[in-house]
């Protein structure tokens, strides 16, 4: 029996929805757009055409996986943040809404920071917080950096996606050890470290705990070694006025300010995300 796009996407966000998915109707579009290899504009347009059984099948199959715990972005290869496509792959964790007050707080740091701002994207991932400043404020210079071979693989494609080679460069570094000499001078680094308690991880959601890379999860025993170590040791590599950003754990802002605090950083201050939960934390270094 045949069926229309249209009603292949209504079945496909039913079954999301019916199982908890909380963006339903973004992932059931990505999963139709994605069996049937159209843009978001070609789906729109195609939506009262029938969809060939292939792509049935293919939306079916695409469909139980998510069902199984699969989150889209790892299904499709490439998700969305701060209106930049970006490709994603197992070696780093999704992209979430959330961080994108970090983003927010990063670009804004680096335009008031002005032409030739440096900004460093610690503990990079897929390079979503640094490629949304380097779209964001167009004077400055980013550099992103990880640990991991694979999160900089990512982190090369996606500054190639979105035509930033220019102004967007990539390092392995560990956010644990000392910066080497050649990472400093920098108006901004944000940070959107591991930051999940080592026992709670076992606990997490099965589309956390069972698909995304656990050394971007493990903050250690109380989830914050790596605030303790980038803010002990990163500092120096921040221009006079330079700012540390944080991206924090549900609970966590109160102990990463008295961080901040305990290493000297100052004007600290705290920005809630849009559920309300306090989620930047950033500091100065003034001396």
């Amino acid at each position: 029996m045949a069926t229309t796009y249209n009603n292949l996407y209504l079945d496909t966000r039913k079954r999301l929805k019916a199982a908890g998915v909380e963006m339903a109707q973004l992932e059931a579009r990505e999963l139709v757009c994605f069996a049937a290899d159209k843009t978001r504009e070609q789906f729109f347009r195609d939506l009262p055409l029938y969809a060939s059984d292939e792509v049935e099948r293919r939306v079916e199959e695409l469909t139980r996986r998510r069902l199984a715990g699969e989150p889209v972005a790892y299904i499709i290869g490439e998700w969305e943040f701060y209106g930049l496509p970006l490709d994603i792959s197992r070696e780093v964790i999704v992209p979430r809404a959330d961080t994108e007050v970090l983003a927010e707080r990063a670009i804004l740091l680096a335009r008031a920071a002005g032409e030739g701002a440096r900004v460093l994207d610690l503990c990079a991932g897929s390079g979503c917080v640094g490629l949304a400043v380097a779209a964001n404020a167009p004077d400055c210079r980013v550099v992103l950096a990880d640990l991991s071979e694979g999160a900089l693989r990512i982190c090369k494609q996606n500054v190639r996606r979105n035509n930033l080679n220019a102004r967007v460069t990539c390092v392995q570094a560990d956010a644990l050890t000392q910066p080497a000499a050649s990472l400093w001078d920098f108006d901004v680094i944000a940070c959107n470290p591991p930051y999940i308690p080592h026992q709670e991880i076992p606990t997490l959601d099965v589309s956390v705990k069972d698909y995304e890379p656990w050394g971007a999860l493990d903050g250690g025993m109380d989830g914050l070694d790596f605030y303790r170590a980038v803010a002990a040791r990163w500092g120096h590599a921040l221009r006079l006025g330079g700012s540390l950003v944080f991206e924090v754990g549900a609970g966590q802002a109160p102990a990463v300010e008295l961080i901040l605090a305990q290493n000297g950083y100052e004007n600290i201050l705290t920005h809630q995300d849009t559920q309300g939960i306090w989620r930047v934390v950033e500091g100065t270094v003034n001396h």
